[in-house]
């Protein structure tokens, strides 16, 4: 008796059961075009009265993709009256929520072709590529209102990163920078600013970037924290001449490993993380003094030198609260939503156009 007596076959009942939902739902919108009819015409079907305006002449089919599957409707053609349906929009062929799932599925990071598997698996319908693309043109409308958004209100710290992608110029695959600014706004909390296309992180590049920002309403920041570009920091000298500057210490960590050898990292590691583990700015200097001379009498002059023409830059941030330091001291915060680009567009590979 522990035997199974009734085996069911679960795949044909969820197949039988979305059919079910699909036909009836294909069945109600039938009837409520048929309704939409007889109200426009003010006369049943083979009813003769007085107040009649028009009559039927027939159907013509259209093909609508739900999210119950693909249905198809049966749109009655009417003569002496225009038939306008507020069931369905004039010429669409995919219910809102359907178009909306596939643009959020494009814009979350999946690829084209998943895309199209996804759609045939829950709706029965393959979206070609094409329509894919078709649909995200509705999206670069509130892309491009957001870009251009006023900045109200000040603030004080704002991140500045550049992450590269790959562009299509005229069947030539080159590199091109993507510039973006994330703020900390007056509530202390990170909003991005902006994002835009440059050819490279160059002073022109980044110099178009910041009167972009300036004139949308970005107020000159008490601090702006970045790498150590010579281009924006010549641009942020030429836009926010009273602005200060906070080199990442991470990428100054990064570029003194860059001359430091393989057996000597976590030593020169600790050094550094001393430096900026002091209480003040004048306690931090006194420490990188000490740690140069180490690092000569280690024999290691270029990664000496390298601190002593650098490290300044690093200490920017203690001008500041004690609270915010960890915040300030670092990229950090745009690094994350770098790689969350770098993941978003992975599976496009290369750009057409500047529309990234």
């Amino acid at each position: 008796m522990s035997r199974k007596i009734i085996q069911l076959n679960e795949v044909a009942i969820k197949q039988e059961l979305k059919e079910l939902v699909r036909s009836s739902v294909e069945e109600t919108l039938n009837e409520l075009l048929d309704r939409e009819a007889t109200e426009l015409l003010k006369a049943e079907k083979h009813q003769r009265t007085a107040e009649r305006e028009g009559y039927r002449a027939g159907h013509y089919e259209r093909n609508l993709m739900t999210t119950s599957g693909d249905v198809t409707l049966q749109v009655p053609k009417l003569k002496g009256v225009t038939f306008e349906t507020a069931i369905i929009e004039r010429y669409r062929r995919r219910e809102s929520s359907v178009e909306e799932a596939i643009v959020e599925m494009y814009l979350a990071g999946v690829s084209v072709r998943r895309v199209e598997d996804i759609t045939e698996a829950l709706w029965g319908s393959r979206i070609s590529a094409g329509t894919v693309s078709e649909l995200n043109q509705k999206v670069y409308i509130h892309i491009d209102a957001w870009r251009e958004r006023s900045l109200q209100g000040e603030y004080a710290y704002v991140y500045l990163d550049g992450i590269y992608l790959k562009r299509n110029w005229g069947g030539t695959y080159e590199n091109v920078a993507i510039l973006v600014a994330v703020g900390v706004n007056q509530d202390g909390y990170r909003e991005v600013l902006g994002a835009s296309e440059g050819m490279k992180e160059d002073k022109e590049s980044w110099l178009g970037f910041l009167r972009h920002l300036s004139e949308r309403g970005l107020k000159s920041p008490r601090l702006f924290i970045g790498d150590h570009c010579v281009g924006m920091l010549e641009a942020i000298t030429a836009m926010y001449p009273t602005a200060k500057y906070q080199r990442c210490t991470v990428h100054f960590y990064r570029n003194m490993f860059s001359v430091t050898p393989r057996s000597k990292l976590k030593t020169v590691a600790a050094m550094l993380k001393a430096i900026h583990a002091q209480e003040d700015k004048e306690a931090a200097r006194e420490k990188a003094r000490q740690i140069s001379l180490k690092l000569r009498e280690m024999k290691l002059k270029e990664a000496a030198d390298k601190l002593e023409q650098g490290i300044e830059e690093t200490l920017t941030y203690m001008d500041f609260p004690t609270e915010h330091w960890s915040k300030i001291r670092t990229n950090n915060v745009i690094e994350r939503l770098n790689r969350e680009i770098r993941r978003r567009t992975r599976v496009v590979g290369t750009f057409p156009d500047g529309r990234v």
